[in-house]
């Protein structure tokens, strides 16, 4: 088995440009979410771009969706192109099932940290959308395990980086399970503490993608 960079950076960001797709449907925070999150999917899909003609059309739609940040509906339209468009280079490198977990955990753990920090200029933004972006974070990981286990790459325990990997997917569930907590509490504290979480479930997460698809003894030279 080997491992393409490429697969890694198309799922993360077709995951941001979909989470960017559906927070400009919800409609709940201003411009400058769009922007972040659409700039940031483009700079983490760039590299697709020099490979692939598929990867040209992905920046192009991320780059017309933050440009329309302004109206919601034509952003969301094309941050969804997009994403499917990103989403369908990851599948022609790791399969369809295993493409959309990665997109789920990446772009559902990152967009959450991102939209936290929303809550610094507005306080009143609705609590409900970190929970479903959380959630969705949190059911990638979950599926990220089950397609592992399918296909039959979860290595035991008792293997170095078996274990390595069912500790990071552990953590980053138990993660996820703290941003929901935090967000319970009412003080403004509660959306800090879940969007620190999410800063550890970001790493952790992009851990377990790559644990889950990389030869890892091939490439640190130990294989």
């Amino acid at each position: 088995m080997t491992f393409e960079p490429l697969l890694l950076l198309s799922m993360w960001a077709a995951g941001l440009a979909l989470t960017a797709a559906v927070v400009a449907w919800w409609d709940i925070v201003g411009r400058g979410y769009l922007w972040l999150t659409g700039a940031t999917a483009a700079v983490i899909g760039l590299a697709t771009a020099f490979d692939s003609t598929p990867g040209v059309i992905a920046v192009a739609f991320t780059v017309i969706g933050i440009s329309a940040a302004a109206r919601r509906v034509a952003s969301a339209v094309a941050f969804t192109g997009a994403g499917l468009v990103f989403l369908a280079v990851a599948a022609g490198f790791d399969g369809w099932p295993a493409a959309i977990a990665g997109s789920m955990a990446l772009g559902g753990i990152t967009g959450e940290m991102l939209l936290g920090h929303w809550f610094l200029i507005d306080p009143q933004l609705p609590r409900w959308a970190l929970r479903r972006l959380d959630i969705a974070g949190g059911v990638g990981v979950v599926a990220e395990i089950v397609v592992a286990a399918s296909r039959g790459t979860l290595r035991p325990p008792t293997d170095l980086f078996g274990f390595a990997y069912l500790a990071l997917a552990i953590t980053s569930v138990l993660l996820a399970v703290g941003v929901w907590y935090s967000l319970r509490e009412k003080g403004y504290e509660g959306v800090m503490a879940a969007t620190g979480l999410s800063y550890l479930a970001t790493l952790t997460v992009l851990a377990v993608a790559f644990l889950g698809r990389a030869p890892v003894e091939e490439l640190l030279g130990i294989g």
